[in-house]
C-alpha cells in the first residue's frame, strides 16, 4: 500500500509541505506552493492500508492509537496541512468523494434520534468526568462559540459578551420575564439570565452530570427560585415561555426533526415572545457528519446548512426576524480551548489515559481548523411569531450590550 499512498499523496499536496516517515525509516517529502508545513511518522503498515482505504477515519484513530506521531510539530500542524489541500484539491484521494456521496446519502439513518438514543448520544460526551471540561473551559463553563466584538478577548471576557450578544437579542427589557433555555449545559447562561437580567429561567438538559451541576450552582448562587433545572426532552415541554433560547444544542436535533423543534418552539413561544437559536451550521450546502467525529466524540451530530434549518423554521409558522452569521469566533474560542487543554494536559491524562488526551487534542484541532479552512461557521437565528416582536433596527443590539457591560443590573430600553 506504500506506492498507493505515496502516488495519493504526490497528487493531494498541492499546498505547503508534509513530511513523512514511513514504518521502515525511508523519508519521503511532498510539496507545493508555500503554505503551512508539517511531518509526521507512520508506525505500522497496517496504519498505511487505513489511510488508503478509509482517510475520514483512519488519521484521527492512527493518532489516537499512536501509529501516526506528528514529528517536531504537533497534530494540529498536521491537520492544517491536509486541511489546506483538501479544500484545494478535492479530487487528491479518489476514495474521499464516494465517501462523502455515501455519508449524505445515509445521514438521515445516521441522525435518526428519538428521544431514548438522543439521551444516550448526549451521555457518550457530556456526561464525561466533570472535572475535564473545568480544565479547559472558561469558569463559567460555556461550552459553545465565544464572541470577539474586538478579537483580543481573554476566554472569560467573550463568553461573557457571547452571553450579553444573545441577550440583548432576547429583548429582556422586562423583570419576571420567562426563559426556556433548551440544552442548558451546566447553567451558564440561565444563571445569567437571572441574576443579571432578572428572568425566571427553566433549563432542559439530558446529560445527568450537567443537571447535576446546574442544579448545585444554583443553590450556591442562591437562585434557585428563579431558575430551575430539569432533566428533559424537548419534545415533551408543554408550557409556555416569554422567550426561548437554545445555545448549542440544534446540532444534537438530527435533520429528521429539524420540524418537530421549530414545531415544538411555535407551541411554547408566547405570541408576542422572542426567540434566539444559536448553532454551528456549514456554508455550502448540506453534507454529512466526518465519521470520526460522529463515532467518536458526537455520535447523531450534524451542523446544518441554513438551507435545512429555514424551510423547517418557516412551515412551523415561525418568522425569521433576524440572522447573523459569526466566522471565525469560533475558532478563536477553539484556540483557546486547545491551549488550555495542552497546559493542563497531565490532570487531564490522570482522569483518562493518554489515548483519551489524543482523541481530545485530534478533536479540538480538528474543529478549529474547520472553522479556519473549510465551511464552518456560527448562525444565530432570532425568531418570533409577531413581525414586529423585536425593535425595527439591529441598533438595540450594540446599545443593550453596551449598556449591561458597564452596569450588569441596569434597566434596559429596546423601544
Amino acid at each position: 500500500m506504500r506506492a498507493a499512498l505515496d502516488a495519493i499523496l504526490r497528487r493531494f499536496i498541492a499546498i505547503g509541505r508534509l513530511t513523512l516517515r514511513w514504518p521502515d525509516g525511508r523519508i519521503t517529502t511532498y510539496g507545493g506552493q508555500p503554505g503551512p508545513q508539517a511531518s509526521f511518522t507512520l508506525k505500522d503498515w497496517a496504519t498505511v492500508r487505513r489511510l488508503v482505504l478509509n482517510p475520514p477515519l483512519a488519521p484521527g484513530e492512527a493518532y489516537m492509537n499512536g501509529t501516526l506521531v506528528p514529528d517536531d510539530c504537533g497534530i494540529f500542524d498536521v491537520l492544517d496541512v491536509l486541511l489546506a489541500n483538501a479544500q484545494a484539491n478535492q479530487s487528491g484521494h479518489p476514495l474521499i468523494g464516494f465517501r462523502y456521496w455515501l455519508r449524505a446519502l445515509k445521514r438521515r439513518i445516521d441522525q435518526y434520534n428519538p428521544a431514548s438514543r438522543a439521551q444516550a448520544n448526549v451521555a457518550h460526551h457530556y456526561d464525561l468526568n466533570g472535572r475535564l471540561y473545568s480544565l479547559f473551559l472558561d469558569r463559567d463553563r460555556q461550552y459553545s462559540c465565544a464572541y470577539f466584538p474586538h478579537g483580543d478577548e481573554t476566554l472569560e471576557e467573550a463568553q461573557a459578551a457571547k452571553k450579553r450578544h444573545i441577550a440583548a437579542k432576547l429583548c429582556l427589557d422586562q423583570p419576571n420575564l420567562t426563559v426556556l433555555d433548551i440544552g442548558c449545559g451546566w447553567g451558564g447562561l440561565a444563571l445569567t439570565l437571572a441574576r443579571d437580567f432578572g428572568a425566571r429561567v427553566t433549563g432542559i438538559t439530558l446529560s445527568q452530570e450537567q443537571l447535576a451541576e446546574a442544579r448545585a450552582r444554583a443553590a450556591q448562587e442562591g437562585l434557585a427560585d428563579r431558575v430551575t433545572f430539569e432533566l428533559q426532552d424537548y419534545r415533551t415541554l408543554d408550557r409556555r415561555f416569554d422567550r426561548i433560547v437554545s445555545v448549542g444544542m440544534f446540532e444534537h436535533v438530527g435533520v429528521n426533526h429539524f420540524r418537530a423543534f421549530f414545531d415544538r418552539m411555535a407551541r411554547c413561544l408566547h405570541p408576542d415572545g422572542v426567540a434566539l437559536l444559536h448553532a454551528i451550521g456549514r456554508g455550502h450546502g448540506p453534507g454529512g457528519t466526518n465519521p470520526w467525529i460522529a463515532k467518536y466524540i458526537f455520535p447523531g451530530g450534524y451542523c446544518p446548512a441554513l438551507s435545512e434549518v429555514l424551510p423547517a423554521l418557516e412551515n412551523s409558522g415561525l418568522l425569521t426576524t433576524d440572522v447573523e452569521i459569526l466566522r471565525l469566533h469560533y475558532a478563536e474560542t477553539l484556540r483557546h480551548w486547545r491551549w488550555r487543554f495542552a497546559a493542563n494536559r497531565d490532570a487531564i491524562a490522570s482522569l483518562y489515559d493518554e489515548r483519551f488526551c489524543r482523541m481530545f487534542e485530534f478533536y479540538l484541532a480538528g474543529s478549529e481548523l474547520s472553522f479556519r479552512r473549510e465551511d464552518q461557521m456560527v448562525f444565530q437565528i432570532q425568531i418570533a411569531h409577531r413581525i414586529d416582536a423585536v425593535p425595527l433596527t439591529r441598533d438595540y443590539i450594540a446599545r443593550d450590550e453596551a449598556l449591561r457591560e458597564r452596569s450588569p443590573l441596569s434597566p434596559l430600553s429596546t423601544g
